[in-house]
């Protein structure tokens, strides 16, 4: 295994701390009064589709109507996240979500619900989350201290697998007793419900006296990931637990119904020892980190999730699938919770709604086009054959942590660093006037140049990620020992940015680790458009 990875360095705290704060606890509350609704939701959509022809299909259909909008849209939602009040974008969506949720209670009460039209509504409670998921992870770390940052994520986790175990049972009971349509009511009050919450809420607009607009911001998010090694592994790391991990998900309800005989109940009952192991995972995590590196618990969480797969395909027992499925809520959790974490204590604020929109589009898009995968290959072969293959596409991806681990990232300071001198130039520069190119002189000794030019690698990735769209270290072809450093960013007010916010410690590091190794004076220039126009 890899060297030691942590969420963060600091002592572990309590899972329960981040609830003391009164603006967390109320807002964690309502979110968990959406989650519940929303799988109560599914449940109340899946079970319509059950005894439709092509069942299998459809019924995998319905999480991936569901996960798709949030591929489509996170990007821009997180864009929309860092650039607009989120207080006011959260509250304008509720309203819309809550909107949609009337609409399908009352056509279903009417009996006027086809496939095609649940499927449809479906996606647009999907387009609906996508655009609050960003929002409202991007709140977070400022509702709560930051050593509290790990336990806030744990009390995610708990919300969304609570739900899971209390929405699904209540679901069931509900469509028995009294049917689909009222499941769909219940979801529409949830939304209201967390619509209350954030209007009691005093106002959080994104922090900077300059806003950045949508499309730059679109792009520098963009960026960002592109140019992050670490925030690229933590993805991958999602999508080789997520792809397979879906199986479970999308084919459960046939597995319930085909496989064990059971009838909306018992579903419940399997998505609620889902949901008991996710919560009584929470409890236990922050001793398993005591114990556990990160790698380690995505290695053995992978393993027992793929062990679950294998149960299903292999095992018809009601009692023995519902143990089973506790382990299988730990896993999942377990997993969900430590990539998440780890994403946010790493991503700058000014970028942290977009990072995490990325993180929610590979999360949701594995989940959607997994399903399909599933749901296809349930269809063609059998559920033995589907469970099977996911099973072991699930142990591959976990045997994939020796080869691909979780960066460490204990030693980097993630605080914002403002270190550059501000600019002064002699010519007028317009916040949109642009693209800029700023070239950097050194002068290095030949003894310490291969060591420069490795240290300038990591400057390059810092220059990327902040706004430059191109970046590259040349030799002076007239002055001996010189290197000259070139980078371009879309605009003037995009390297302001750079100036004023968008730089952390880490970065501040990597510049002070390559200058130290310069001898004489590092000029900078900045060449601004000859044709404004």
């Amino acid at each position: 295994m890899s060297a030691p990875v942590t969420p963060t360095a600091e002592t572990p705290t309590s899972a329960w701390a981040p609830l003391r704060l009164a603006a967390f606890r109320a807002l964690w509350l309502a979110v968990l009064a959406s989650n519940v609704g929303t799988w109560m939701q599914t449940v109340g959509a899946q079970w319509l589709l059950v005894d439709q022809p092509n069942a299998a299909a459809l019924v995998a259909l319905v999480q991936t109507a569901s996960m798709l909008p949030v591929l489509l849209l996170a990007l821009p939602a997180g864009a929309l996240a860092d650039t607009f009040d989120r207080r006011r974008l959260l509250i304008a969506v509720q309203g819309f979500l809550a909107a949609v949720g009337v609409l399908l209670t009352a056509l279903t009460a009417a009996d006027r619900m086809p496939p095609a039209l649940l499927l449809t509504l479906t996606f647009a409670l999907g387009a609906g989350q996508a655009l609050t998921l960003p929002a409202w992870q991007a709140l977070i770390p400022e509702l709560v201290p930051r050593d509290q940052l790990v336990s806030a994520a744990a009390l995610g986790s708990i919300s969304v697998n609570l739900a899971r175990s209390v929405g699904p049972a209540v679901a069931g009971v509900l469509v028995a007793q009294a049917g689909v349509a009222v499941v769909f009511a219940v979801n529409a009050v949830s939304f209201a419900v967390f619509s209350l919450a954030l209007l009691r809420w005093g106002p959080r607009r994104p922090g900077g006296a300059m806003p950045e607009r949508f499309t730059a911001a679109l792009r520098a998010g963009g960026r960002y990931v592109r140019h992050s090694p670490v925030v690229r592994r933590i993805l991958l790391r999602v999508a080789l637990f997520v792809v397979p991990g879906s199986a479970l998900w999308a084919l459960l309800p046939l597995v319930a119904s085909r496989r064990l005989g059971l009838g909306a109940g018992g579903y419940g009952l399997l998505l609620a020892a889902l949901g008991v192991g996710a919560v009584a995972g929470a409890l236990v995590l922050s001793r398993l980190r005591r114990a556990l590196t990160s790698n380690h618990l995505l290695f053995l969480a992978g393993l027992l999730y793929a062990a679950v797969l294998l149960v299903l395909a292999g095992v018809p027992v009601p009692a023995l699938v519902v143990a089973a499925l506790v382990p299988a809520g730990l896993a999942w959790m377990t997993v969900i919770s430590t990539v998440n974490a780890a994403l946010q204590l790493f991503l700058p604020g000014w970028v942290r709604a977009r990072g995490l929109s990325v993180y929610q589009m590979i999360f949701a898009g594995g989940q959607a086009l997994g399903a399909l995968a599933w749901g296809a290959l349930g269809q063609l072969t059998s559920l033995v054959t589907a469970l099977t293959v996911a099973g072991v596409a699930m142990a591959a991806g976990a045997l994939s942590v020796l080869r691909w681990p979780l960066r460490d990232t204990r030693g980097l300071n993630r605080d914002p660093a403002t270190y550059w001198p501000e600019p002064h130039l002699t010519l007028a520069a317009q916040p949109r006037t642009g693209p800029v190119l700023v070239t950097v002189s050194y002068t290095v000794a030949p003894g310490r140049q291969a060591e420069f030019v490795e240290a300038m690698r990591a400057v390059g990735r810092s220059r990327r990620r902040t706004g430059a769209m191109r970046w590259g270290l040349f030799r002076s072809g007239e002055r001996e020992n010189g290197f000259v450093e070139v980078y371009q960013v879309p605009s003037w007010e995009e390297h302001l940015r750079q100036h004023g916010g968008r730089l952390t410690g880490a970065d501040q590091a990597a510049d002070e680790r390559a200058r130290a190794l310069t001898d004489g004076p590092v000029r900078v220039h900045h060449l601004l458009p000859a044709d404004p126009d």
